[in-house]
């Protein structure tokens, strides 16, 4: 795995070995050209970031901040390696549930979310990700304007959520890649 482009582009990241489905090249690629100038400058929060391959690549392509949140210690001692050896400034490594720090966050830090939280296999993955996005929390945390990215199971719906609305999808193999927007601003 490595980043694909910008000022750390070709350069390899590690993977948590317990890491079971990290995001891939191709899909990272394909998503950050659907995103184009919108990463510049960003503030960006990366949610279950396992490697922070999302975060890490956005800072790559001149986001301002990221904020890397995931659970698993091991993971997340992965990320502050990446970010020693890829030299990208800005990142800080959050070792929290998603949600519990959604709860914490202020209103309008963030220009752009990514969230790749454990895909729909199981019941309590389902649950997870529909509490996800019925959080109120998580639309506030987002800046006027501001877009969630989201992986998730392709042969899976979507839960119902009353807070996003849903801009853009596409899908690539198994994984579904939704682009949200708060309902308040639709």
């Amino acid at each position: 795995m490595r980043i694909i482009a910008g000022s750390a582009g070709s350069v390899p990241i590690r993977v948590p070995p317990s890491l079971a489905r990290p995001t891939t090249d191709r899909v990272r690629e394909s998503l950050f050209a659907a995103l184009g100038d919108l990463v510049a400058d960003a503030r960006v929060l990366d949610l279950f970031a396992g490697s922070g391959s999302l975060g890490l690549e956005a800072l790559s392509r001149g986001a301002a901040s990221a904020d890397f949140v995931e659970s698993h210690g091991p993971a997340c001692e992965t990320i502050e390696r990446n970010l020693q050896k890829t030299r990208l400034a800005g990142g800080r490594v959050h070792r929290r549930e998603a949600l519990a720090f959604l709860a914490t966050v202020p209103a309008t830090r963030y220009d752009l979310a990514f969230a790749d939280p454990p895909y729909a296999r199981e019941e309590k993955d389902r649950e997870l990700l529909a509490a996800l996005l019925n959080a109120p929390a998580f639309p506030a945390a987002l800046a006027p304007g501001g877009l969630l990215v989201l992986e998730s199971l392709a042969s899976a719906p979507l839960p119902e959520t009353p807070l996003w609305s849903v801009r853009d999808e596409r899908t690539y193999g198994t994984t579904r890649v939704s682009f949200l927007s708060p309902k308040s601003e639709v």
